[in-house]
Parts: structure tokens; C-alpha cells; sequence
């Protein structure tokens, strides 16, 4: 954490953040307040999948021409859609009263920015995701019209989760994240790089996609106290602590499984991500004590170290089921 963003934070946790008039805020502080707003934290949920799409293509027969270029251009691209949703999250969960000050999201609560400059830095964003799109798609062997149809599919999945239709109040933002965070982004990177469509890499996506909604489901198993105060309707809700319990193992644990058959019956190289299943042993129980406050944000670092060794392992492995033949 830089300088500026420890002030910030500081600052939230004294109370003293409102004392201090927005315009008389340095830059830096400034921009730390935009990277706040962002929550990197949270990016290993498109980042992995993205990576792990690439990675099945360049193994894929017949990819020598994968290109670095338009991954970085996939990957800026991804980055800026995320990072809106997580701004559109922002500001409609503040306009709707469920944020509060209680609640881990502080840049509306503790007015850190206005909705004014979450609004304009949601649009810079999406603007920012369309120009990286158009500069992909024009490195990429595959029909624009398909591409754009899956990226503007992600673009207005990540607008309607909190804005519009809402489905985060209506329990569905489970299904889209299990959706988006998973088949959608491995399939579209893999497209990005090869021009055709394999449905076999909705495999690949299976670890990640579970992983990815464990770190949804813990954080509305957390809120689910003030969600329902409000009127939201989550599936942690509607389940219960003890059930969501259970899923939460379920989501956390399947992919180490899933591992283990890979492993043994594949290539050793699969063993890699088992490296962090004591991780996930320890968040597992913190999550079963009722401790759970920090337990979505450790489920995040979880799945950013637990996505880049499974990315490495499908790298390293000699050949891929479904995909390459040994």
C-alpha cells in the first residue's frame, strides 16, 4: 500500500475523512482515492480467467501465431470493465442505502469521493474498455461480431448486476458471477487469440468460476444482516448461515478435487494449486467461527495465488484433456 492510500485509510478509520474538504485534497491522494474506488483486490476474479484462457490457446494445435500484443490489450480491456462494475457496485449500493458505516465499502459512506466522480469514473472506465476492445479486435483472427457479442454481453452483465434489473438484489448475482467469472472470460480470451470457439475450455473455467463465487458468496453471508434490513434478496439469504456454510465449503473445496483427479491422471503438474489448500483449510475455519468480516478478502488473495498456479500448471503440462492430445 502506497503512502497516499495508508493516509486515506487512516483517515477512514479516525472518522476525520469528511473533515477534510474534497477540493483541498492533494493529488495523490486523489488518485489513491480512484485506485480505492477500483478495488484491485478484486481483480484476480477476470484477471485468472483471462490468463487461463490465453494459456489454453497457446497450447492450443496449430496457435503459433498467439500474440502478446493482443493479450495485453484482452487483459487492459478486462481490467476496466471490472473496474466499473466494482464503481457501478459502488455507487448503487450507496443510492439504494445499503452501504452504511458499517459496511467495507467506505468511498461513498465516507464521501472519500462524490457520486459525482464515481459516476464520471465508471463512465471513463467503460470508455477506456471499449477503446482497448476496438484495438484487440483489430489484432484478432476472430469475427468482430463474435467478439462483440461476448464483450458487450460481460459489459452490460457488469452494469446490470447492481444498475437496472439489479440481479445482485434478486438473487441472481450468484448465477452471473458463476457465469461471467468463469466460462464467459476463459472462452473469450481463448477466442481473442485463436478465432474459434472450443467448448472445452468451459472445463478449465469450472476451478476458477467455484473459487471466484466463493469470494460473492462469503462477502453476502457477511452482509446478510443488513442486506435483508434493506429489502435485498442474496442466496445467502435465503439459505441460511448453516447451508451457506456448506456451499461456501462446496465452492472452496471441488477444485482441489478436481485437482487431485488431474493430477493422477494427467499430469503431475496439476498439483501445483494444491499448494494452497492449507490456505484454504484456514479460511475455511475462520469463515465455520462466525469470524468472517476479512473472509472475502482472503478468499480474493486465495484465488489470485491459487489462479497463478493453475495457470503455470496448464502452461507447464505436457498436454491438455479435451484440448491437446499427448
Amino acid at each position: 500500500m502506497s503512502q497516499a492510500e495508508q493516509e486515506v485509510s487512516q483517515l477512514v478509520t479516525n472518522g476525520e475523512i469528511n473533515k477534510i474538504p474534497i477540493k483541498s485534497k492533494s493529488g495523490l491522494m486523489k488518485l489513491s482515492s480512484y485506485v480505492l474506488a477500483l478495488r484491485p483486490w478484486s481483480w484476480s476474479a477476470s484477471l485468472m480467467p483471462t490468463l487461463l484462457g490465453a494459456t489454453i490457446a497457446h497450447k492450443y494445435p496449430g496457435s503459433d501465431d498467439f500474440s502478446y500484443l493482443t493479450l495485453i490489450f484482452t487483459l487492459f480491456t478486462i481490467i476496466c470493465v471490472h473496474g466499473a462494475g466494482n464503481v457501478v457496485n459502488t455507487y448503487f449500493d450507496y443510492v439504494k442505502g445499503i452501504d452504511n458505516r458499517k459496511s467495507d465499502d467506505r468511498i461513498l459512506v465516507d464521501h472519500i469521493l462524490t457520486k459525482d466522480e464515481v459516476v464520471s469514473l465508471g463512465a471513463l472506465l467503460y470508455l477506456f474498455g471499449c477503446i482497448g476492445f476496438i484495438l484487440m479486435g483489430a489484432l484478432s483472427p476472430a469475427k468482430i461480431e463474435h467478439l462483440a457479442l461476448v464483450y458487450f454481453g460481460g459489459l452490460s452483465s457488469s452494469f446490470l448486476y447492481t444498475g437496472g434489473v439489479g440481479f445482485k438484489y434478486i438473487a441472481l448475482g450468484d448465477v452471473l458471477i458463476l457465469i461471467i467469472f468463469g466460462p464467459i472470460s476463459v472462452l473469450f480470451a481463448f477466442m481473442v487469440q485463436t478465432g474459434r470457439v472450443e467448448w472445452a475450455t468451459i472445463y478449465y473455467a469450472i476451478p476458477l468460476a467455484l473459487n471466484t463465487e466463493a469470494i460473492l458468496h462469503s462477502n453476502n453471508t457477511r452482509d446478510a444482516e443488513s442486506d435483508k434490513k434493506v429489502g435485498i434478496v442474496t442466496l445467502a439469504i435465503i439459505i441460511g448461515h448453516t447451508a451457506s456454510h456448506i456451499l461456501y465449503a462446496f465452492l472452496l473445496f471441488i477444485p482441489y478435487i478436481m485437482f487431485m483427479v488431474a493430477t493422477l491422471k494427467y499430469s503431475k503438474w496439476f498439483v501445483l494449486p494444491l499448494v494452497t489448500l492449507p490456505g484454504a483449510f484456514k479460511i475455511e475455519k475462520q469463515f465455520r467461527s462466525n469470524d468472517i468480516h476479512n473472509v472475502p478478502k482472503k478468499t480474493a488473495r486465495l484465488n489470485l495465488y491459487f489462479g497463478i498456479l493453475y495457470v503455470l500448471a496448464c502452461n507447464m503440462a505436457p498436454s491438455l484433456p479435451f484440448i491437446t492430445k499427448r
